[in-house]
């Protein structure tokens, strides 16, 4: 079997393709916790985690008895967050609080460890307009942006790793690019370090603070009509 197909595979179960999409919140997880969230027994949960994590999509650390694992990296992320984006949007709600979580998830929501939905959509518009990043031919932060990441988030440090500074991540709501790479995970980290947004309960959504929409609007000219800013938060 090719890597590819193997790769491919290891994507190809529901309760692994439930625990990766879970995982793409970009926090550690337990054996346990994904076993309920897929609704699997906890020794399935743990063959399937196994699998995951000698597929190389998954990395996992014990502390006592308890078996955390995470996506193995921006990589995996992006390969987990495009193929969801190819797969027909045909589940529907089954009560109105799952309604409310994906409403929520579709207007922001973080992609790893960058924004997405909506709000990730419309910084990526929004940053391309000013000129701080490029897509004439493929995605490039500008001089200008090189400055606004310095000047503005205070981002001084080139990416590790060979990460790239900037890269597409074609959102799985929006069915377009939002921003990834060194400058999405720079403005995602910013921006909850400083309360421009707050998570909201345990999922991947967020919400857009007061204080948070006052800074889009000054450091972008972007006013977020998808969701009002939240009242507290700062």
């Amino acid at each position: 079997m090719s890597p590819l197909a193997e790769t491919a595979g290891l994507l190809a179960d529901r309760t692994r393709a439930a625990f990766c999409q879970a995982l793409l919140d970009g926090r550690a997880w337990t054996a346990g916790e994904l076993a309920r969230h897929a609704g699997v027994r906890p020794s399935t949960a743990s063959e399937q985690l196994s699998r995951l994590v000698d597929g190389g999509l998954l990395t996992e650390e014990r502390q006592g008895r308890h078996r955390y694992v995470r996506l193995a990296g921006p990589e995996a992320a992006a390969l987990v967050e495009t193929l969801a984006s190819y797969a027909p949007d045909v589940a529907r709600p089954r009560d109105l609080r799952q309604s409310s979580r994906l409403g929520a998830e579709a207007r922001a929501r973080t992609c790893y460890d960058h924004l997405a939905g909506r709000l990730g959509v419309a910084l990526a518009d929004a940053m391309i307009a000013r000129g701080l990043v490029a897509d004439d031919a493929g995605l490039a932060v500008t001089p200008a942006g090189r400055g606004w990441l310095a000047d503005s988030l205070d981002h001084q440090r080139p990416p590790a790793n060979g990460r790239p500074l900037v890269r597409g991540c074609l959102d799985r709501t929006e069915r377009r690019p939002h921003l990834a790479g060194a400058l999405g995970a720079a403005l995602c980290a910013t921006a909850l370090d400083r309360r421009w947004i707050r998570r909201v309960g345990t999922g991947r959504a967020v919400r857009v603070t007061r204080k948070g929409g006052e800074a889009f609007q000054e450091l972008l000219g972007l006013t977020f009509q998808d969701d009002p800013p939240d009242p507290g938060g700062g």
